[in-house]
């Protein structure tokens, strides 16, 4: 069951951190960073499997280890952290030049996940509706790509968003530098949710997840 958690906020070590950047002073972050994925990149040519998944999977993974990306607003007005978050993504449709929204259950196992997720993008690749699913859970939280283009900086500006408080990512072109391949990953964060200390940690660990790709030649269990 995905359930969402109170925050104690008695005990809450950020509780005057998020009053104030969600009251006081609401604002959002954006990073953007360039990820080495070299050996990842080698991995999925052998494996047989979607880099864009591994990508997803991937930031998925970081995501649900801790507790600051993974925070929504109750009916009452209060923090809490839902149990899982499932990760939404973008799927082009080259004919219409428009793209949808899909989104696949978050499972540890990457293989498992890549199974579900697979489908999903070629049966709505040809997608006529935004969300061809209908709607999404409350949580998930979103990944879009841009593999026509490498950039060093991007940002969303979203009118009215202080209650969206989980991260959205920005993926970009693969490109070569001194012989290793990088990716361009930007994050947009609501300050109340997150410090820049936490963002950094999920920089951390996201490139060492993907530095050592075991997890691609995982199989199904």
């Amino acid at each position: 069951m995905n359930v969402a958690h109170p925050i104690d906020l008695a005990t809450w070590p950020r509780r005057e951190h998020f009053e104030h950047y969600r009251k006081r002073v609401p604002c959002t972050y954006a990073i953007t960073v360039d990820v080495d994925v070299t050996d990842m990149v080698a991995a999925l040519r052998d494996s047989g499997r979607k880099t864009y998944i591994a990508q997803v999977w991937a930031l998925a993974s970081i995501v649900n280890r801790h507790a600051e990306f993974r925070m929504t607003i109750t009916d009452d007005g209060e923090p809490a952290v839902w149990d899982v978050l499932h990760p939404a993504f973008t799927v082009f449709n080259p004919e219409r030049e428009t793209f949808a929204c899909v989104w696949s259950a978050f499972d540890s196992d990457f293989a498992r996940f890549h199974d579900a997720a697979a489908p999903l993008l070629e049966m709505h690749r040809s997608a006529t509706s935004f969300f061809p699913q209908g709607d999404m859970p409350p949580n998930t939280f979103d990944v879009s790509s841009l593999p026509w283009t490498q950039f060093t900086g991007f940002s969303l500006q979203i009118d009215g968003g202080w209650d969206h408080l989980l991260p959205i990512f920005t993926l970009g072109r693969y490109f070569e530098r001194d012989g290793r391949t990088f990716l361009p990953l930007a994050i947009q964060m609501h300050h109340a949710a997150a410090d820049g200390f936490h963002t950094a940690r999920l920089i951390d660990e996201f490139t060492a997840l993907v530095g050592d790709p075991t997890w691609l030649t995982s199989t199904t269990t």
